[in-house]
């Protein structure tokens, strides 16, 4: 739900009533993850989406229907060869999808308001709601914002609000959207649940060091993947606005200075593409020693083996430069700066979703994984991502 909420955010301002269907469950091969959401108002007018078109169909009636009785209902999607008329995935996967009308009346929708404006600012929050278990209790909110406090709740079952409430911290600590289980370990918290929780962070951030012609390419394809793009570099004459109107922040300073003070997390990816060793050297020494996502360096492989020895010698750990990927990006052949920006955004995002980079009529690997992002997987603990 919270992937729309720009555009529900603004229809909670204008007083719109409308329904929204959430995947909630996803199997095999389906084309939308948990969280993907499509939403329908009283005049009929659509946005989102749930499944690439397979079954839009069927869930825009789904949503029409919520906003005239008022009723949350669980659905499931599958392909069906006995019915070829029967909304299905041709792709072979499977659907739940939950649909919840957001009416005037309906209870949870201060609770929506809430998370819709807080992802639409870009603040962080999580979202959980119910998705299985009683029916009195399906598709009711709860609200968990970063300073522990809490809006909506699942009525009289306060045990359960807590329960559910510490999980979907964990989940907004990461920075993921998935399913946890409630109440069968013991707490009393009543019948067991399914709850989706959907975390709203700021963007992760990409760092690209080196104010060159194939930064200005990569900033367009960073800002395109929803990085928050910064550009450094120590030389202003060509650190400006006007060569990379697109970045999120331009900074003229030495990049090992920069990175010491900036913030960065498990979800950050640092790009270096200046390959001149009196920026790399002490840039990437201390790059390699933080918790991010990815580290990666441009040059030829004679300049990468160069590279390695200086960074031996200025102390970088055998453990430490196997996080390198160096010479940066996928082998796609690439020559232009926007081939070289693709191959780096390849080999980043095939990092984050665990890809083989093979192309996929040989891979023999599902296209659509279950696997979270490298950032979410040591906090699998607290529950499973469906």
């Amino acid at each position: 739900m919270l992937d729309i909420a720009e555009e529900l955010d603004r229809w909670i301002t204008e007083g719109r009533d409308f329904a929204v269907a959430t995947v909630v469950g996803v199997g095999g091969s389906a084309p939308r993850p948990q969280g993907a959401a499509l939403a329908v108002d009283g005049d009929g007018t659509a946005v989102g989406s749930v499944s690439g078109g397979c079954v839009e169909g069927a869930v825009y009636e789904l949503c029409r229907q919520a906003l005239v009785d008022g009723e949350t209902v669980l659905e499931h999607f599958g392909y069906d060869d006995a019915d070829a008329f029967a909304a299905g995935l041709t792709c072979g996967g499977t659907l739940d999808v939950l649909v919840t009308p957001v009416r005037a009346d309906s209870p949870d929708r201060p609770v929506l308001a809430a998370a819709l404006a807080a992802a639409a600012r870009g603040r962080t929050a999580a979202i959980a709601r119910i998705v299985s278990g009683p029916a009195e209790l399906l598709g009711r909110a709860l609200l968990v914002r970063p300073d522990g406090t809490l809006l909506g709740g699942f009525g009289a079952h306060p045990e359960l609000d807590r329960t559910v409430a510490a999980e979907a911290a964990a989940f907004l600590d990461a920075g993921r959207t998935g399913t946890v289980e409630a109440g069968e370990r013991g707490e009393r918290c009543g019948d067991p649940v399914t709850v989706l929780v959907e975390s709203s962070v700021p963007p992760p951030r990409m760092i690209v060091f080196g104010a060159v012609d194939f930064a200005a390419a990569l900033v367009r394809v960073g800002a395109f993947l929803g990085y928050h793009v910064t550009v450094c570099d120590a030389r202003p004459v060509f650190t400006t606005r006007a060569r990379f109107p697109e970045a999120d922040e331009i900074v003229v300073d030495w990049p090992h200075r920069y990175l010491e003070r900036t913030t960065t997390d498990s979800r950050t990816v640092l790009c270096v593409l200046t390959h001149d060793s009196k920026f790399d050297v002490p840039l990437l020494r201390h790059a390699l020693r933080l918790p991010v996502a990815y580290v990666g360096a441009m040059g030829s492989r004679r300049t990468h083996l160069d590279r390695l020895e200086l960074l031996r010698e200025a102390g970088v750990t055998e453990l430490e430069l196997a996080r390198l990927h160096s010479p940066i990006g996928l082998d796609l052949g690439a020559r232009t700066p926007e081939e070289t920006a693709l191959s780096i955004a390849a080999e980043i995002v095939a990092g984050r979703r665990g890809g083989s980079g093979l192309p996929l009529a040989g891979a023999h690997t599902p296209i659509h994984r279950d696997v979270p992002d490298r950032a979410d997987r040591a906090d699998r603990r607290f529950g499973s991502v469906a």
